[in-house]
């Protein structure tokens, strides 16, 4: 190990950004991309009129409705650190593409609508961050729209995600009587849309707690009502604990808006200052591999083809975990242990794309892929063999026939099938019998992707008929299996590794097959969390 690798190593700072759809989670990427300098101009997500589009949302359908379907990388430096942002699909219907990011990060923000507070997609996705036990920050977001009370917002953090929230900072009033922040860390108040940037800030006293010098709030009613709530937060709030913090038991809290780009520097110098370098990463076996290990590891966590339509390129997604990365390198695919070089590599700036010659611990490298990679593959060098744990899949609930419109297109058709396939968010089934098609997943909006791109990127046109919410069970005795028992009611189909499993119409339907065939083993194989 090298003093050079930990140096590296130290400054990275990799994290997800959750939330709800709608929340601001896109717009709030887009002000950070700003501060990073990567971007000149933030677009903003239903830009149609204007033609800008957020810079993190590079996939057609996403232009066309306004809504993250996929998981972006960005990077760039701030502060002296290598900052790695996971930008995650906030439709449900995403949700595996989510879970799998939130393995490959070290932290996580969490972005909040002050008007909603906390809904149900945020609570799903908070707890895959608190299962991993990573640090949870969390922004108060719009705060320049009527809201709910401060207070209340921060009991409800506290009562439904049953983690400690302390403020980092507290509102002054909110939509058009907003008037700035009480900075509590920093020991100032943030003015919002000052006169003159110069007087942004106003110290305070660290004693008295009374601004210094000239204070244009001191007449008003509601900087009157901020200070007694900075005193009930005092004397009845928690404490800042940065060991609750970096165990994801406590969640330092930001208010601010990200549309106005108002708290959103104060966050990121906040969060640059807490937020943990690369830690250990597990193997199946227990083991805890290093990130300043010498040899290099990581993990495949998302594959996307057409990144860059006029090429039709295929990328998968490494979190590197030890060790340096560096373009050709020789490294061992785990799955088939079979030798790889990687001669062709990427970095994310946004929308743009840079070669990348290196790369550390914490940092997520873009492999040119032509088939060689699935999700959660493991690949390493040095003679030790390290396989990651597994990566967390679901159960599809929903379940469609797919053929091709035009049958001279079979080639398109198969292939962006495949490929599409391999990303993850669909499931791909076929009939036992009659080898039909059969696209499983979680949610409606996975087949509307799946048939946009497919008729977009493949130029293939599919039919596609539902056969509705099914509930699947793969079969562990396949040689108990009678073939017969295939039926409309609970379809016998082969998954893309050819292990056989049934499609039940409804759990009654499962229950008959388990009375009548009790000598056939059935698994849900897959846990959501």
């Amino acid at each position: 190990m090298t003093d050079n690798l930990a140096q590296e190593v130290a400054k990275r700072r990799t994290f997800a950004i959750i939330s709800h759809p709608d929340a601001g989670k896109t717009t709030i990427t887009e002000q950070l991309l700003l501060f990073g300098g990567v971007i000149r101009q933030a677009g903003t997500v239903k830009g149609k009129k204007s033609g800008h589009f957020a810079k993190s949302d590079w996939m057609e359908i996403e232009k066309k409705r306004g809504i993250s379907v996929t998981s972006s990388v960005m990077q760039f430096d701030y502060q002296g650190k290598r900052i790695n942002i996971l930008d995650t699909p906030g439709h449900e219907d995403f949700s595996e593409d989510t879970y799998r990011t939130l393995m490959a990060v070290d932290a996580a923000v969490m972005v909040i609508d002050s008007a909603k507070g906390i809904e149900p997609q945020t609570k799903k996705l908070f707890k895959v961050v608190k299962k991993r036990g990573i640090p949870i920050f969390t922004f108060m977001n719009k705060l320049d729209r009527d809201g709910r009370e401060p207070l209340d917002l921060i009991a409800e953090l506290e009562d439904l995600l049953n983690i400690e929230g302390y403020p980092m900072n507290w509102p002054i009033g909110m939509g058009k009587g907003l008037k700035g922040l009480y900075d509590r860390e920093n020991n100032r108040i943030e003015l919002y849309r000052p006169q003159d940037d110069a007087h942004r800030f106003l110290p305070l006293d660290q004693t008295t707690g009374e601004v210094i010098g000239t204070n244009p709030l001191q007449d008003e009613s509601i900087y009157q009502q901020t200070l007694e709530d900075i005193d009930l937060l005092k004397e009845a709030g928690n404490q800042f604990d940065l060991t609750k913090v970096m165990h994801g038991e406590q969640t330092p809290v930001y208010f601010g808006s990200a549309l106005t780009n108002f708290g959103v520097e104060t966050f990121l110098n906040s969060f640059v200052k807490y937020a943990p370098a690369p830690s250990a990463y597990e193997t199946q076996d227990g083991e805890e591999i290093s990130p300043t290990d010498p040899n290099f590891s990581g993990f495949v966590f998302k594959i996307q083809a057409n990144m860059n339509p006029a090429h039709r390129d295929r990328i998968a997604f490494v979190r590197v975990c030890s060790g340096e990365f560096t373009k050709g390198m020789d490294v061992t695919l785990q799955r088939t242990g079979k030798k790889l070089r990687l001669n062709n590599s990427t970095e994310f700036m946004a929308d743009a794309r840079e070669q990348v010659t290196d790369a550390v611990a914490g940092d997520i490298v873009g492999l040119y892929d032509t088939g060689n990679f699935q999700i959660g593959d493991t690949i390493y060098t040095g003679k030790k063999v390290i396989a990651f744990k597994k990566l967390p899949q679901f159960t599809p609930e929903l379940f469609m026939k797919v053929t091709p419109k035009n049958v001279m297109k079979q080639k398109s058709f198969h292939k962006g099938m495949q490929q599409l396939v391999q990303e993850g968010a669909i499931q791909l089934y076929r009939t036992m019998n009659t080898d039909e098609y059969i696209l499983g997943a979680v949610g409606q909006l996975q087949f509307e992707v799946f048939q946009f791109r497919m008729q977009h990127e493949y130029n293939s046109e599919v039919e596609m008929t539902p056969i509705g919410s099914r509930t699947a069970r793969w079969i562990d005795n396949p040689d108990k299996l009678d073939e017969h028992a295939s039926s409309s009611r609970n379809l016998l189909v082969k998954d893309v590794n050819g292990d056989p499993l049934f499609l039940f119409e409804n759990d009654f339907a499962l229950r008959w097959f388990n009375d009548k065939y009790p000598d056939v083993h059935l698994t849900a194989r897959f846990q959501s969390e």
